[in-house]
């Protein structure tokens, strides 16, 4: 009866290891983004959230208004969707600029016209992972599964068999379309989230959620 159980549960982390390395990306200065040249590895970010990063001496505190641009689809060859459906990216590009739009709207007025202390948004949708159907949601409570996702929780990692986005975030001047700022992420929710475990693209749009909350923060 104990080795059984043993089995089983050796099986489950075989699988988790398995599945977690088919289904984990890493984000890379996509080629056809504008600020791709400008891009460097951001080696002041601990969790690895935010791999590349472009920054200049900005007060952000001074712009009132910004310009929010309709998602991009990245059609790159160095994109990374795998094998995800048009109609899924196209359902996460317009999940993004919703909740991008709200979470701006806290902190600024949204308008359609270049001007001074104008900032000009570009958010371009670079790949995504779903999350693994039944399996993803069941590997919290398998034993095996439960501690690899605790350790995974602890350190903000990724859980097993879930899913997650990538982007990238570029800030404009409006008026002279001066490049600010820029970043690529990768969001995915917390290994212990059993919601965002749940759906094909919940795990997606929750780090979507979680992203959106960070780049106001650095706005404020």
């Amino acid at each position: 009866m104990d080795s059984s159980i043993t089995a089983r549960g050796l099986g489950t982390v075989l699988l988790c290891v398995v599945a977690a390395g088919r289904a984990t990306v890493a984000p890379v200065p996509y080629a056809e983004m504008a600020s791709s040249t400008y891009l460097v590895p951001d080696t002041s970010d601990a969790s690895g959230r935010v791999p590349y990063r472009y920054s200049t001496a900005v007060d952000w505190r001074v712009d009132r208004k910004v310009i929010l641009d309709p998602v991009v689809i990245y059609r790159g060859r160095d994109h990374q969707f795998g094998e995800m459906s048009e109609k899924d990216k196209a359902t996460l590009a317009a999940y993004m600029q919703t909740r991008f739009a709200d979470k701006l709207r806290e902190r600024f007025t949204i308008v359609n016209t270049r001007g001074p202390y104008t900032l000009r948004v570009r958010l371009t949708l670079t790949g995504a992972v779903a999350n693994t159907p039944v399996l993803g949601t069941l590997s919290r409570f398998d034993l095996a599964g439960a501690v690899y996702n605790g350790v995974q929780a602890a350190r903000d990692g990724e859980g097993t068999m879930t899913g997650s986005v990538i982007y990238g975030v570029e800030l404009f001047d409006s008026s002279s379309s001066r490049l600010l700022g820029a970043y690529v992420t990768k969001q995915y929710p917390n290994a212990y989230d059993i919601k965002a475990s749940v759906g094909d693209l919940a795990a997606a749009t929750a780090g979507i959620d979680k992203g959106a909350d960070a780049f106001i923060a650095q706005l404020k």
